[in-house]
């Protein structure tokens, strides 16, 4: 479940605590002037780019909220629920 900004330590697509490693995603893509960062998980930064372009997420993708309704990342957020913080695995382009 995503989490407000209030909660810097859990990551920002999936809600779970963040680990050792933590990447910051752009919600509107830096191409698309976006200036926003957010913590995510390594993984789920990973997962969010291989479903969608830049052009995808500034135009429908810009929230949490909207990540997790798309059948592709509610999956994903479903799967990686009960992972451990630094947990990694290979992540697999979408098909386009």
């Amino acid at each position: 479940m995503p989490v407000s900004d209030d909660d810097a330590e859990l990551c920002w697509l999936c809600g779970r605590p963040l680990g050792r490693r933590v990447e910051y995603h752009h919600p509107v893509p830096k191409s698309r002037g976006g200036r926003e960062t957010l913590a995510v998980h390594p993984i789920c930064h990973r997962t969010i780019h291989a479903t969608f372009t830049n052009a995808e997420l500034a135009r429908s993708y810009a929230t949490a909220e909207a990540l997790c309704g798309h059948p592709d990342i509610a999956r994903f957020i479903d799967w990686i629920a009960d992972k451990p913080p630094d947990f990694h695995a290979p992540t697999r382009r979408a098909k386009r």
